[in-house]
């Protein structure tokens, strides 16, 4: 069955449960009585503590000073025993006692006098003759309380040493001690026998906490009693309870105006959201993203065109202190600049672009304009920001400088072969005369019959040198006038050993050690060796370049030239080197024409390598290595004579020499 609700119970519970709400104001009030409650019962509690604490302290204080009492006793006790041990070589007349050193040192420390009686009682000797306590020091004479004494029997005689309690007290009571208690000696009548104070003070001490122990054997019937010099007041009348009743009276008069408050924020708030709701409306229809900032760079306002604009809600933003999470993570340190050069109120009256992350990971183009925030009083409080997106507008511009630099590029290209072009055919004929010059003098030579080897060897390297140097001009001349490259099986380990000893002189002077790798039955590549070779002389130059340059590393360096087959179709040709390495630079960057880490390199080495290999239907790429540094890597097709000696093979290696010319 299902309840009936009464509409008059539902109405009286809604009239309740608004009176009561009403009266939260009285909150505050009863929770300052029962603060006020619990500090009292705090301080009783705490009243309570710290008087079972001093009574500990009370106790222990009372028991070590008891122990000294007692060391100094049994201490003057076995000064007497010495004594004792003195008396049959002493002559029985006071001036020999009083003379005696024991009896000097004990009336310097505690002793009154020293008597010396026989065996019936009779007075032998006594010290000091004279009648003034030579013992005491100024002002222990005054000292008030009675005289003990300790007897020691040697013999059939017996000494008597008189001592004042109050001078014992006084030099066996630690000073600090007597500045809190009041120290005495009494009886078993509780009869002041010494105190420390000039007038005895038992009647004054019964009203205050005190402490008794017994004093021991040397004084049979004698306490030791510690009483506190101040007596603490009950907590009820210290200052904590007055100040209790005075915060009492603070939060009544509190809990007045607070309630004339909540009136007056009650009838505000009203009026406020009214025309919140107008401000949402309007900020949140607009196409400018909005964002309010106090003076240390807190988010305190976003509309719904700045979410939109990073990908992050309201509630994810309102609060945050920089760094922003729009905030490009590889530039914050250069944000974070930039942001407190604008809270300080010197950003760019025209604005400022920025670059933003969107929530997922794109990048935004954005434009800032910052103004004052100015607060009801008048002071400025912050700054507004108006960001417009302008990501669609930068793409547009990027686009056409790329459209730009690439027509740059072409041009400077252009110019570029046309004058290497140039400098082969002028370089071809002083090479030729070069070799005839060279011939020619080697037939004289040996038509004279002279016969130094070392001379004639010579002068052959030398023929071939400039036959090589003929042969490398004209090759980039071919390649430059679009003609395809001179392709031939050839083996590139071998191609490899001659770049490297083209290079030996830098070698050694760089003193770079070559590990060669090669894998066995390597086979032969279609590619042209003068070309190749120049390839390879510009990466291992280019290696010994970056090891000479590793500052922090030893004079030196290592580099492995390796080669293996990739697959069936392809050889594999690595350069690797221990120097810095690449940077995290890729071969793409490192190949861009005109681009070079070097500060008198023209940026083309790679640019052209890596044209050379693509042309050849290779690939090239770089990275790191096993001994620290870069690598750079290419790959060249397996020679097969089946497809490589037909001519249309021929005129499709042209065709795409003249297609990556274009693309260049």
């Amino acid at each position: 069955m299902h309840a009936i609700q009464n509409p008059a119970s539902e109405a009286t519970l809604h009239v309740r449960w608004e009176r009561l709400r009403h009266m939260l104001w009285l909150l505050p009030l009863l929770a300052s009585l029962l603060f006020v409650a619990g500090v009292l019962t705090w301080a009783y509690r705490s009243e309570g503590a710290e008087r079972d604490d001093r009574r500990a302290t009370m106790i222990a204080d009372a028991l070590s000073s008891e122990a000294q009492l007692q060391g100094q006793l049994q201490a003057e006790q076995a000064h007497l025993l010495e004594l004792a041990q003195q008396l049959p070589g002493l002559a029985h007349t006071p001036a020999a006692l009083t003379r005696n050193p024991e009896v000097v040192d004990g009336l310097r420390r505690l002793w009154l006098g020293v008597t010396w009686l026989d065996a019936n009682n009779r007075i032998i000797a006594h010290a000091p003759e004279q009648t003034t306590l030579a013992g005491l020091r100024p002002g222990d004479s005054d000292l008030p309380g009675q005289s003990a004494h300790l007897t020691q029997t040697v013999g059939r005689d017996k000494l008597v040493v008189r001592y004042s309690p109050a001078l014992l007290l006084r030099r066996g009571i630690p000073w600090w001690l007597s500045l809190k208690y009041d120290v005495q000696l009494i009886d078993a009548n509780e009869e002041v026998i010494a105190s420390l104070d000039q007038r005895a003070l038992r009647s004054e001490a019964r009203s205050r906490e005190s402490y008794m122990v017994s004093v021991g054997s040397n004084m049979p019937g004698a306490f030791l009693e510690l009483s506190l010099r101040e007596v603490p007041p009950p907590f009820w009348l210290t200052l904590p309870l007055v100040l209790m009743a005075g915060f009492l009276g603070l939060m009544l008069v509190a809990t007045l105006l607070l309630r004339r408050q909540v009136v007056r924020i009650s009838r505000a708030e009203n009026a406020w959201r009214n025309e919140a709701a107008w401000r949402q409306a309007m900020e949140d229809s607009a196409l400018v993203g909005l964002r309010a900032r106090d003076a240390e760079g807190r988010i305190l306002y976003v509309n719904r065109t700045f979410c939109d604009m990073v990908g992050l809600g309201a509630e994810q933003l309102v609060g945050l202190l920089p760094p922003m999470p729009y905030w490009p993570p590889d530039a914050l340190d250069e944000v974070m600049l930039r942001s407190q050069r604008n809270l300080e109120g010197r950003a760019p009256r025209d604005g400022y672009e920025a670059l933003w992350c969107h929530q997922d990971g794109r990048r935004l183009n954005v434009m800032v304009f910052e103004s004052p925030l100015i607060d009801a009083q008048g002071r400025q409080t912050g700054w507004m920001g108006s960001i417009i997106d302008i990501t669609a507008r930068k793409q547009l511009e990027e686009r056409e400088r790329h459209q730009a630099e690439a027509m740059a590029h072409q041009a400077r290209l252009t110019t570029l072969g046309e004058v290497a072009s140039s400098l082969a055919h002028q370089l071809n004929q002083p090479l030729t005369v070069i070799m005839g010059y060279n011939a020619g003098l080697q037939r004289m030579l040996s038509d004279a019959g002279y016969d130094n080897q070392a001379v004639l060897h010579a002068l052959s390297q030398q023929g071939e040198q400039a036959a090589e140097a003929g042969r490398i001009v004209r090759r980039i001349r071919e390649f430059l006038t679009r003609r395809a490259p001179q392709r031939e099986a050839c083996d590139l380990s071998a191609v490899a050993r001659r770049a490297a000893d083209l290079l030996q002189r830098d070698l050694r002077v760089a003193q770079v050690q070559i590990e060669w790798v090669q894998a066995p039955a390597l086979p032969l590549v279609f590619a042209d060796p003068i070309l190749m070779e120049q390839v390879l002389i510009n990466l291992i130059r280019n290696a010994v370049d970056a090891m000479s340059d590793c500052a922090h590393a030893a004079p030196g360096g290592r580099m492995r030239i390796a080669a293996q087959p990739e697959g069936e179709r392809f050889v594999r040709m690595d350069v690797e080197d221990s120097g810095p390495g690449l940077s995290g630079r890729t071969v793409e960057a490192l190949s861009t024409p005109f681009y070079s880490t070097k500060s008198d390199g023209m940026g083309m080495g790679l640019a052209i390598c890596r044209s050379v290999i693509e042309v050849h239907h290779g690939g090239m790429e770089a990275g790191s290595c096993s001994l620290g540094g870069a690598r750079f890597s290419f790959t060249l097709p397996v020679f097969d004579a089946t497809l490589h000696d037909a001519p249309e093979a021929r005129l499709a290696d042209e065709d795409a020499r003249a297609s990556l010319e274009s693309e260049l």
